[in-house]
């Protein structure tokens, strides 16, 4: 139980509904209660208010603010104080206890020692109720604000904890100026009550990541002097805010996973010493000196493992059982090893050094990974799921709107759908994931014929998904599948998508698309070709201050019966050659030292080597997870990649061109012929595990095959348009592109005709000609 809520809280009875609450956290402030209250009285004249102190004091607070609540009655004042064993959090556990105290929508956190002026509350409060946001941060950091509070030393350290913040997390701190600050207004039933677990000082911090969809708005300040007490920050906290950044980051599993690599790593010293005295001192076998030696090993690290990274709790296996399994699980990596090192080496062209490291990496991930939730799965870690009668509620919640067309709420973040992510919360959602234990298909209590549960050997500690496809999809994926968002969203949630949009009436088609003026034109090509790199340097070749050129896809585009384009602007993956095209000014230092390598390892030939994976008996969709789990794709939004880029959502189709690598000469193409090479490219979108298990059930419903439908959508809104085949051997189809369209777009795309365009336009589409 938290001891926090037993604290008692001690208030003049009252009933009313106030607008606002203000909240203030107080440890030895006695001396400013009464100046603060009379500050907070006269700029709240008006303003239904109360005011919450929460106080972990040891002089006599607490008796000033009671004595203070009869005298200042209009405030409506109350009092949470809490005893030493109650002090969960320090400073943010005070902050999250009055969050949850509190009667008012809107709540403003201030310090109580009148370093932030309390006549600013009722413009925080002003500023919300305006521009409609969740979150107002009162900043230090703006052009317009003074920091007169700190000193030179206190406020360098200050700025330095920040952007060290920013490392950690880039994302969920852009747009915010003042992450660290203690002044800031939120409105409560935005946030994530449940999911804050605050250390220290900094819960502004934990509030803007673990509740990243937050409308947010800044309004700049004059931090003062402290009026009297003393300040309470001290190396302590310092060290305190490290690690709450720390555990934000990775979460509490990391320090057992770094536990974990240290006996291993340990192990393979114990391994070869006993080796050495085995063969070379007691004149051993050397292959049974080996043996030995990996018995040895094996008990080392089981024993390591069990009372160092595992000492507390009681777990559902017994010991002799966890040693066996361990055991297993440390044959089955040697035996993995060897396929993985000669992928690495011979298919993506690592040196085998590296290899042999990055195969030490991945398999020490997934031994944890079995050893976390199998070996050492305590008692109390019950599996659950959302097909055993019972639906739990989801820890967090993301929802997105698509159009209008489709909704998805899901339990982890979907980051290709953040164009679509909406603040409101989604009732009755097209599409629902969870996280939890998917059930056998047996087990399943529904119609089984709208149920399909896909697993590979390692059970729920790799990639398995379990999905009722009805007229709303309900989709439970294995925890660990959560930790790879890229891959459960291309993996598993595009797959449903692609249908659930042909039942809606719209395809999912595989082609890049860009408008000219109100006119589309798809660019479609087998997976990682040229399309992004294509689209990135149309789009940054303008000349400048022409805007005809507008984004509306990369990979996917919403194609309507009437031929109209609706924009899917997932995140670009740029590739090995797509990298020629990035404009690096736009990214960060980590983000230029990262690319790189994370674009070789996501270039045609990883994509390459992860289908002949696929091809094999090896564990393909897992592998794949665990890879993008430890080297994210590198995915960039265009607005990043393309700065002041026009975004446009729909346009109608007036041409496609099919892009191709190799010799040739451009050849207008018969629309049939045209529209088999477009369902094909679709087709090889989705090539890769398990959609081959998956494929049937999800476009084979009641009888009816939704791939005819699907053929029929793209038929009637493009089977009448101008199609264009484009060979390439030196990918230079941006500059061709535009003398398609007309010589105007080939000029303002800085490229010179060399040929009479090829004038199409929507009224010649419309006409049928």
């Amino acid at each position: 139980m938290d001891p926090s809520s037993n604290v008692p809280i001690f208030e003049v009875g009252y009933n009313f509904d106030p607008i606002l609450s203000v909240l203030v956290p107080t440890r030895n402030e006695a001396g400013n209660v009464v100046p603060l209250l009379t500050a907070l009285s006269t700029a709240l004249v008006g303003t239904a208010s109360e005011v919450i102190f929460v106080d972990d004091s040891t002089d006599d607070t607490p008796a000033v603010v009671r004595a203070a609540i009869s005298s200042f009655s209009e405030l409506k004042v109350r009092l949470i104080h809490r005893e030493p064993d109650q002090r969960i959090g320090g400073l943010g556990g005070a902050v999250a206890l009055g969050l949850r105290s509190a009667r008012a929508d809107y709540v403003c956190v201030m310090d109580g020692d009148m370093q932030h002026p309390p006549e600013l509350v009722p413009t925080l409060l002003k500023v919300a109720l305006e521009q409609n946001a969740d979150l107002v941060v009162a900043t230090r950091r703006s052009s317009e604000s003074k920091v007169e509070g700190l000193n030179k030393a206190r406020n360098f350290i200050s700025k330095t904890l920040d952007r060290i913040a920013r490392l950690f997390f880039p994302r969920q701190l852009r747009g915010v100026s003042d992450p660290l600050t203690g002044f800031f207004l939120v409105r409560v039933k935005a946030l994530n009550l449940a999911a804050l677990q605050p250390k220290g000082f900094k819960i502004l911090l934990e509030i803007l990541v673990r509740n990243p969809g937050l409308h947010k708005a800044e309004v700049p300040f004059r931090f003062g002097e402290r009026l009297a007490g003393e300040s309470k920050a001290s190396t302590r906290e310092v060290f305190r805010y490290l690690n709450l950044l720390w555990t934000l980051r990775f979460g509490q599993g990391l320090g057992r996973f770094i536990g974990f690599a240290l006996v291993g790593a340990s192990g393979i010293l114990v391994n070869t010493g006993v080796l050495y005295l085995a063969t070379d001192r007691l004149k051993i076998y050397y292959l049974v000196s080996a043996g030995i030696a990996t018995v040895a090993s094996t008990l080392w690290n089981f024993g390591l493992t069990e009372f160092l990274v595992y000492r507390s709790g009681q777990m559902a296996q017994g010991r002799l059982k966890r040693l066996g399994l361990f055991a297993v699980m440390n044959s089955l990596v040697l035996v993995g090893r060897t396929p993985l090192i000669y992928l690495l080496t011979t298919n993506l062209g690592f040196h085998y050094v590296y290899s042999n490291l990055i195969s030490i990496g991945l398999l020490t991930v997934l031994r944890f990974i079995f050893a976390d939730n199998i070996i050492w799965k305590k008692k109390s870690q019950e599996a659950t799921g959302s097909f055993k009668g019972e639906v739990r509620a989801m820890d967090k919640k993301y929802s997105y709107n698509i159009h209008n067309i489709i909704s998805v709420v899901s339990e982890g973040e979907l980051p290709e759908l953040e164009p679509f992510r909406v603040d409101s919360e989604l009732s009755d959602p097209t599409i629902e994931v969870r996280f939890g234990v998917p059930v056998s298909k047996k087990a399943f209590k529904g119609s089984k014929d709208h149920y399909i549960h896909f697993h590979e050997i390692f059970g729920h500690l790799g990639f398995e998904v379990g999905i009722e496809f009805n007229e709303h999809v309900h989709v439970t994926a294995s925890r660990v599948l959560g930790l790879s968002p890229h891959v459960l969203y291309t993996n598993v949630v595009e797959p449903i998508l692609r249908w659930t949009f042909v039942k809606k009436g719209y395809a999912l088609v595989h082609g890049a698309t860009i408008a000219f003026g109100s006119d589309a034109y798809m660019i479609t090509a087998r997976t990682d070709t040229g399309k992004t790199t294509t689209l990135l340097k149309i789009l940054s070749h303008q000349r400048r201050g022409n805007d005809r050129a507008a984004f509306l896809s990369d990979d996917m585009t919403i194609v309507s019966r009437d031929g109209t384009a609706l924009t899917y602007p997932k995140p670009m993956t740029i590739s090995a050659h797509t990298l020629r095209a990035v404009n690096t000014d736009t990214l960060n230092l980590k983000e230029k030292l990262i690319l790189p390598f994370q674009s070789r390892v996501h270039s045609r030939s990883g994509r390459k080597a992860a289908f002949l994976i696929s091809k094999t008996n090896l564990p393909a969709a897992t592998i794949n997870m665990v890879v993008q789990m430890l080297i994210p794709p590198p995915k960039y939004y265009v607005q990043k990649l393309v700065p002041n880029v026009k975004l446009t959502r729909k346009a109608n189709f007036a041409g496609m061109f099919i892009i191709e690598r190799g010799k040739g000469v451009n050849q207008p193409m018969d629309n049939g012929e045209a529209l088999e090479v477009l369902l094909q490219n679709c087709e090889d979108a989705y090539g890769f595990p398990p959609y081959e298990s998956l494929k049937e059930f999800l476009y084979l419903q009641d009888g009816v095959d939704l791939r005819e439908v699907e053929h029929s959508i793209i038929r009637q809104a493009m089977g009448a348009l101008p199609s264009t085949r484009i060979p390439s051997e030196n990918m230079d189809w941006w500059c061709r592109i535009p003398e398609f369209v007309d010589e105007q777009v080939a000029r303002d795309c800085a490229c010179e005709p060399r040929f009479q365009p090829l004038r199409v336009s929507s009224e010649l589409v419309n006409s049928g000609r």
